[in-house]
């Protein structure tokens, strides 16, 4: 991931057009246009072998005649010419390209173009944007480096999209409703800057406040879920992925050239990274304004004030439709409202204040309505009638909900002449507007489920689980077993195995070889019984009647063996049989068969699978998706994103299935994709869930094939490979480890324990407790990104308990620089700790390939500066910050390599 020289996209000092042109309607042509009328302020230069001028400006005949270099260029000539002009532009110093020009997929001499105008670039370490694109704009900055119809508004709304053509819809759509954008972005084939690059960069840009993204598919998982994981920490992040069916998935494809991953996948991994996901361009910007207007909610209990009763219904069954609740209204709020009301209102929810309401009338019950405490938000409904002044109503709306401005009040003025400039009017007051009861309750479950994402961000889990190293261990040489006898699939026997391996319960199996082995096999074990047959090249066995349920005696036994040998021979003639499985028949009325397992993603990875199960779970269809690694939050969250979860809840006299333990399933088999990368596909057909536990009755696993390339887990799990154990000059031993995630609230102990001086050179102010967010940020990080290791007692099963220092790299995108922090519990000082922790994370800095490390530390912090003197830090004192010292070391990459 790098923004490097990105300012020479958005803020260049001159830009080179090569490719001008002269010829009326040509993509040369309107790029002149748009690029002299956007109103740049710095010096735009035209390169055209075959002309003197274009459009009465001076042109030159190369990139080597330029006057002066151009910090960016837009190459818009055919695609054979590129990858030298390229290399011309590296050599005279230009920073970044956009290329428009397409056709850069077929081969010229052994590679592509589109791989050759790469090796052009990465000597000068230069940027392209494209190829296949249709430029950037950036309104504020006056550029407009593309060639799109019309130059769009200055607002503070980033939008990047892999389609032009969408692009321009959208700007046209925008221009209507006066949208304005802080810069707007096509990177087509996304050859170098990519999806994750403009969310670093838009992030922190100063000038957008949310980010709109249109995407086909994403060519690089884990850089792309990194930075939209920082960037929805930080301003709403929406996104319409297009593909959403098998055929629109296969559109996208051949569109892109790439390969689009499952759609179900990728609403995963959104939900995963905090981002909103929309389905329509109106509902994007619907959406984008309201979030980015400020307004936040806390729950999502809605309040509908009206003075029309039908389209009163209209926003409740849209509010029910997408998942809402109404609010219900208290005792003491129905008296209020009774004082100020006509006897004839609804008195219920919606607040139904008849169609004569005036505009007292309307700010007086939403007074009374923003007091509600079981309200989250309102939303006010107006009808045009002739016997009341809709303008004046809204005037008065708005004058009440500015009174309490973190209240959320969405507002709806239904109509068309009329009702159109109460709309402009409210848009001007910054209060939410739409024109419809639909398009208003659809904004509103907006903030819902944006609420949640962040929330799931937050959220604190509790502890993970522990597969120790020697499980891992005979699970790898289980597979490498399997393997070594030409299998790709596991038996259910070994399959079975390999689960008990990272703890998930299985019903007792014994494998047998012959007919008097499986009767054998049920005399241990006893009825009622199960028989499978055991053939590696049947997967749904019960389709090829390999399955006999409910055996009660060796006889009966018998006679299904032998019955299924002869029933799966004459379904799969040629399929090798290597005997049956036998198994205690597990009976739990009540119980519920569940489908949990791994699947692997082109584009994400693996993916970890729940929903319901049983023989129709494909019929069904009842299903959620994560992304490894999970935790308990995760977890529950997949299980509450099915149909069943509401089953899995109990009702009447059913009791709730254990949930704890069907979570830790899920996160068992996270942990199982994690470290065994040869896993392709794992299913748990039944696992049977109930108040008693969670068992797995079946289980099918099969193995990449050897050879095929394996894609990594989309998120960095944790780092195991950094534990170490350590011992002081004082014989003190701990374990220095990654932190994780439920390690919120011991950090926060830890905080709770350091006085409050120590805290102030810390954190350089002052400060008594780690709040939950902060603690919650600091605890749950992207280890692609940043590190922090903690020091914890020595012989905890999974490394918990107290924490008693913790030492911080935070690098930037580039992966070249990144700043540190160190922070040892006040009554744990001057016994090294603080030395060893910043000598481990260095250490882990410079195996990661950083150039240099550096730190702000407070002049008067002297034992700080001293450790970082003798780690080999220099010290530098900022002119313009005399109480605070700079300190940096460098690293020799090299070396470290």
């Amino acid at each position: 991931m790098s923004i490097r020289n990105f300012d020479a996209l958005f803020s260049p000092r001159a830009i080179a057009l090569i490719g001008a042109s002269n010829q009326p309607g040509s993509v040369g042509s309107v790029l002149v246009d748009n690029l002299v009328s956007g109103g740049f302020a710095g010096r735009i230069m035209l390169v055209n072998p075959h002309e003197s001028e274009v459009h009465g400006r001076a042109c030159h005949r190369s990139v080597d005649d330029l006057p002066e270099v151009p910090d960016l260029a837009i190459v818009a000539t055919p695609a054979r010419t590129v990858p030298a002009i390229i290399a011309a532009l590296g050599a005279r110093g230009c920073c970044a390209a956009i290329v428009i020009s397409a056709g850069l997929g077929e081969t010229a001499g052994g590679s592509t173009l589109r791989q050759q105008v790469l090796d052009a670039a990465r000597p000068y370490l230069m940027r392209i944007v494209g190829p296949n694109c249709l430029g950037l704009i950036s309104p504020a900055a006056g550029i407009n480096a593309s060639f799109a119809h019309l130059m769009p508004r200055a607002g503070d709304i980033a939008l990047v999209s892999q389609s032009g053509a969408m692009l321009t819809s959208v700007i046209d759509w925008a221009d209507e409703r006066r949208i304005g954008f802080s810069h707007l972005v096509s990177v087509g084939d996304m050859s170098d800057v990519d999806f994750g690059d403009m969310l670093d960069y838009l992030a922190t840009d100063r000038a957008t406040r949310s980010i709109l993204l249109y995407v086909e598919n994403v060519t690089e998982a884990q850089k792309f879920l990194s930075a939209a994981r920082l960037a929805a920490r930080s301003m709403p992040v929406l996104v319409i992925k297009a593909g959403r069916s098998a055929a629109g998935a296969r559109a996208a494809q051949s569109h892109t050239g790439a390969l689009a991953g499952s759609d179900v996948v990728y609403d995963a991994a959104f939900r995963r990274a905090g981002i909103l996901r929309v389905r329509e361009i109106e509902e994007l910007f619907e959406a984008a304004a309201t979030l980015a207007s400020g307004v936040r909610i806390s729950g999502d209990r809605l309040t509908i004030l009206t003075n029309g009763g039908g389209a009163g219904v209209l926003a409740v069954d849209a509010l029910e439709s997408d998942g809402g609740r109404l609010a219900k209204l208290s005792d003491e709020g129905i008296t209020a409202l009774d004082a100020v009301l006509p006897s004839t209102w609804s008195r219920a929810n919606p607040v139904d204040i008849i169609g004569d309401a005036t505009p007292e009338r309307y700010g007086a019950a939403l007074d009374v309505l923003m007091s509600e405490r079981e309200s989250d938000a309102i939303l006010v409904i107006n009808c045009p009638t002739a016997v009341a002044d809709g303008m004046e109503a809204g005037r008065r709306v708005a004058e009440i909900a500015k009174r309490r401005p973190r209240f959320p009040v969405l507002t709806n003025w239904l109509g068309g002449t009329s009702a159109a400039p109460v709309r402009d009017y409210f848009a001007g007051e910054k209060v939410a507007t739409f024109d419809s009861p639909e398009k208003a309750i659809r904004a509103f479950t907006h903030l819902v489920e944006y609420k949640r994402n962040q929330e799931l961000l937050l959220e604190t889990p509790s502890a993970g689980v522990a597969i120790g190293h020697q499980d891992i261990a005979a699970a790898r040489e289980l597979i490498e077993a399997v393997r070594a006898d030409g299998r790709t699939t596991l038996s259910e026997f070994e399959a079975k195995r390999l689960l008990a391996t990272f703890g998930i319960a299985t019903v007792a199996t014994r494998m047998a070889a012959t007919v008097d082995e499986a009767i054998a096999g049920f005399e241990e074990i006893g009825a009622p019984a199960v028989l499978k047959i055991v053939s590696p090249e049947i997967s749904h066995k019960s389709d090829a009647g390999g399955v006999r349920l409910n055996i009660r005696s060796a006889g009966e036994m018998r006679e299904s063996a032998e019955t299924m040998l002869a029933s799966v021979r004459a379904h799969a003639p040629d399929a090798r049989i290597d005997g049956f499985t036998v198994q205690r028949m597990i009976v739990r009325d009540g119980a519920y068969e569940l489908i949990a397992g791994i699947a692997t993603d082109p584009t994400f990875g693996p993916v970890i699978l729940f929903g319901r199960g049983g023989k129709a779970t494909e019929v069904i269809g009842d299903r959620a998706i994560g992304l490894p690694p999970l935790n308990s939050v995760l977890a529950r969250e997949m299980i509450r994103g099915t149909r069943v979860a509401k089953l899995l809840d109990g009702y009447r006299d059913v009791p709730p299935v254990a949930f704890d333990v069907l979570a830790s399933v899920l996160v068992r088999l996270s942990e199982l994709a994690v470290h065994l990368a040869d896993v392709a596909e794992l299913d748990i057909n039944p696992l049977l869930a109930d108040a008693d536990g969670v068992i797995a009755l079946d289980a099918r696993v099969s193995l990449h094939e050897a050879g095929a390339t394996r894609v990594a887990p989309s998120i960095r799990p944790y780092p195991r490979e950094l534990e170490c154990e350590v011992e002081l000059r004082r014989g003190e031993r701990f374990l220095l480890r990654p932190i994780r995630p439920e390690d919120e609230n011991p950090l926060a102990e830890m905080v709770s324990r350091c006085t409050q001086e120590d805290l102030r050179l810390r954190f350089m102010a002052p400060m008594k407790v780690l709040r939950h967010q902060a603690a919650a940020r600091f605890s749950q990080i992207d280890y692609h990104r940043e590190m922090a290791l903690v020091a914890v007692e020595p012989d905890s099963p999974y490394g918990e308990g107290p924490i008693f220092g913790v030492a911080r790299l935070v690098s930037d995108p580039e992966n070249e620089a990144a700043e540190f922090a160190v922070l040892v519990r006040s009554d744990m000082k001057g016994r090294g700790l603080g030395y060893r922790l910043l000598s481990e994370i260095l250490a882990y800095g410079r195996k990661r390939g950083l150039r240099r490390v550096y730190g702000e530390v407070l002049r008067e912090n002297s034992t700080m500066l001293q450790m970082a003197r003798d780690l080999g830090f220099r010290m530098e004192t900022p002119e313009n910050f005399s109480d605070t010292a700079h300190v940096t070391i460098e690293f020799d990459r090299k070396a470290a390599t």
